[in-house]
């Protein structure tokens, strides 16, 4: 093992003790990592191992430093083939009756694998396809069992296919919805995602009029990328806790969209094409609710918004406030403000991380928002 796959894995400890811990000892995991990767004397220009290194340890500095992880559960923590840190690998949602299997699909831009759930109800008849990216430090079987997509599958005829980040692209897991590269169509990582959901269509029968893509934090905002860059292939998104398509173009600009800084404020409006339903915790610290009312923006202007609807907490759930807006066009979506909530998926199951049981169940309601909403030219 080299000087950079020793920092490599000190940072995954790091994540992982970010995860369940707590920032201030992932802090000194990566203090501890930091310290360990100087540069050799007398060097003038990093290797190419020095220079990953440095990548590495500037996301590493800028996660402990503005992010920290709300309602984060206990990880599983078996190992999977996937190259990613955390909850992986086996079939752990193994409560439902479906085939939960393992793929890889490659393309220019890469190599990703991805988990399929193709429920026991399938007979060949076309079904609904969904979407999920999980958010950072996850992977598909944690954002699974976190967000019950499987149960739902079975109950309302559904596959899904998991997406899983490689640790290669991104130490922590996250989708890359900060870089141009991957925010365009045919590029980078959208890409891979959109291939990955080519594939599953081709393989199974799918109902072209009703494929949808949703994702939580870092994949609730790549989840946004691709309905702008691929409305022809999704005919509805749903965003958890996301950021708003092209509010950063690197780190520093992330980390102020994130905070709810003037990065995300400065974008042309545009007239949406696909409806869009959107979850946020009005509590949420790691990525500021203002992005919430950024991805409804377009909805907001010109078209039909109906009073917002308050629900009050009760038998030990959260309260919500949720609001239906319609565009010029006629293109609809919907804003659900989780009262004292942060950044976790509202009604999830404590068996995956980054859930808020005591939530309004947004699985439940990103489908029901999806099954009312077809693919229309």
């Amino acid at each position: 093992m080299n000087m950079n796959d020793d920092f490599l894995k000190s940072m995954k400890d790091a994540f992982e003790l970010l995860r369940t811990q707590g920032p201030k000892e992932a802090t000194a995991a990566v203090q501890r990592a930091l310290a360990g990767d100087k540069k050799p004397a007398g060097a003038t220009h990093p290797s190419p191992g020095q220079a990953a290194s440095e990548g590495a340890r500037e996301w590493v500095r800028a996660w402990t430093q503005h992010v920290q992880p709300q309602h984060s559960t206990a990880p599983y923590t078996s190992s999977d083939d996937t190259g990613n840190t955390g909850n992986a690998g086996q079939t752990i949602d193994a409560e439902t009756p479906g085939a939960f299997s393992t793929h890889t699909f490659s393309n220019h831009a890469g190599q990703r694998r991805y988990k399929l759930y193709v429920p026991a109800v399938y007979t060949g008849e076309p079904l609904p396809l969904v979407v999920m990216l999980h958010g950072c430090t996850q992977n598909a079987d944690d954002f699974a069992a976190g967000t019950r997509m499987n149960e739902l599958a079975e109950r309302h005829g559904l596959l899904v296919v998991y997406p899983n980040q490689s640790q290669a692209a991104n130490p922590s897991t996250c989708w890359n919805w900060f870089k141009p590269a991957d925010q365009q169509r045919d590029q980078g990582e959208a890409s891979l995602i959109a291939g990955i959901t080519r594939e599953v269509m081709d393989r199974y029968r799918v109902d072209p009029a009703r494929v949808y893509v949703a994702g939580l934090s870092a994949g609730g905002a790549m989840a946004d990328i691709m309905l702008k860059t691929s409305p022809e292939l999704y005919a509805a998104a749903g965003v958890h806790s996301g950021l708003p398509c092209g509010c950063a173009k690197d780190l520093p600009s992330a980390l102020a969209a994130m905070k709810g800084g003037k990065a995300s404020r400065t974008r042309a409006a545009v007239t949406p094409q696909r409806p869009l339903i959107v979850f946020h915790g009005d509590a949420d610290t790691t990525v500021h609710p203002s992005n919430a009312i950024e991805l409804v923006a377009p909805f907001n202007s010109g078209g039909a918004t109906l009073a917002p609807h308050a629900t009050p907490a009760a038998s030990g759930r959260r309260g919500y406030t949720r609001q239906h807006l319609s565009a010029a066009n006629g293109v609809e979506a919907e804003l659900w403000s989780i009262h004292g909530a942060g950044h976790a998926w509202a009604g999830g199951n404590s068996r995956g991380s980054y859930t808020d049981p005591s939530g309004p169940d947004a699985a439940e309601e990103m489908v029901r928002f999806f099954l009312a909403h077809p693919l229309r030219s």
